[in-house]
């Protein structure tokens, strides 16, 4: 059955990738899109693409912070910030345009945390918890934006029934989303048992690391509609709020559909939630998005890769003789042996 599965949610990416390409060609029929966007992109200020590039970097600081707090919470505190910035960018870079079910972020990360000592199941439990710190933040601004501006589900009319378009209920959805982080923190603060839901086990880390947590998953999802935002013309832009509940909305959406790099179902939720705005110009700044966020990240992430892949080819093929050393993985082992089994919680006071 996990075999099977491994081929099912691939195809599904892929239909989901089909689906809405063709229902992106059906809006786009009959529009001379493609000069335009090229127009469009000349047409952007300098000092706006200065701001999107700045909301770029913005955005993968706090994917690197995503890394360091999970080690902190696995009590890893040996591994430099430098290290971990290179592999949370490559991670994320490569699970953005490949797709989350291919690579969620285990694969890349067991190769480069192993050569500091982690264990696989440690690794494993470092992507569970970056997973949830990304879910706090959208439970989060979710929550905020949709008690602010209740109205901004109708924008999504098409794709949701109506009664969660309703003000009405979209303002309860978002104090429910807001709860639910705040029972993580209380959970967190009172150091409670860990919460089980199913199969699903959530321990509750400390207060500290908690609120990290929500500090950088906001972080990187204001970073990330800054990035369409400052794309967008002044002219026409809806306003930050209403970018940034959009984005929050076409990401989850785009991530979930296994669509590789969201490509179809990210653009056809934007326009859709955008009906004010030229088409032209929303794919203008969804392709900024694309080049800043995705693509020449994922060509940087690319050699980063060579380069890592080739130190340990080398390092096989030509084996320093302090390499043989069994005394050189005593410090390994040592850190290795006092790390938590399971989610354990940091104990130092610079956690709190």
């Amino acid at each position: 059955m996990k075999r099977l599965m491994e081929f099912v949610w691939p195809a599904l990416g892929l239909v989901a990738l089909a689906v809405s390409v063709w229902l992106l060609h059906q809006q786009l029929r009959g529009e001379a899109v493609g000069p335009k966007v090229l127009a469009d992109l000349r047409t952007i200020p300098p000092q706006q693409y200065c701001l999107a590039i700045f909301s770029t970097l913005v955005a993968y600081a706090a994917l690197a912070w995503y890394d360091q707090i999970a080690l902190l919470h696995l009590r890893v505190r040996h591994i430099s910030w430098l290290f971990i910035g290179l592999c949370s960018f490559t991670t994320y870079a490569l699970a953005h345009n490949v797709g989350a079910s291919v690579f969620s972020g285990a694969m890349v990360r067991y190769r480069a945390y192993s050569t500091k000592g982690l264990s696989a199941a440690q690794v494993a439990l470092l992507v569970g918890i970056c997973s949830l710190t990304f879910g706090l933040g959208v439970l989060l601004l979710g929550g905020i934006v949709l008690v602010t501006d209740p109205a901004l589900l109708r924008r999504l009319g098409r794709f949701l029934p109506h009664v969660f378009t309703d003000p009405a209920t979209a303002r309860v959805i978002g104090f429910v989303c807001l709860g639910l982080v705040a029972a993580y923190v209380v959970g967190s603060a009172l150091r409670l048992k860990p919460l089980v839901i199913g199969r699903l086990r959530i321990e509750y880390p400390h207060l500290g690391i908690a609120l990290r947590q929500l500090a950088a998953s906001s972080t990187e999802l204001l970073g990330c509609a800054g990035i369409i935002y400052f794309a967008l013309p002044q002219q026409a832009n809806p306003g930050y709020l209403v970018v940034l509940g959009v984005f929050i909305a076409s990401f989850s959406v785009a991530l979930a559909s296994e669509s590789p790099g969201g490509l179809g179902v990210f653009e056809l939720l934007f326009i859709k939630a955008m009906p004010a705005v030229p088409h032209d110009k929303v794919l203008t700044a969804l392709l900024v998005f694309r080049l800043l966020y995705l693509v020449l990240p994922l060509v940087f992430a690319t050699f980063v890769v060579i380069f890592f892949e080739r130190r340990r080819l080398e390092q096989a093929l030509h084996p320093h003789p302090a390499d043989g050393n069994p005394a050189l993985g005593t410090e390994i082992e040592r850190r290795k042996e006092s790390a938590p089994k399971v989610a354990g919680l940091p104990a130092s006071p610079a956690d709190s």
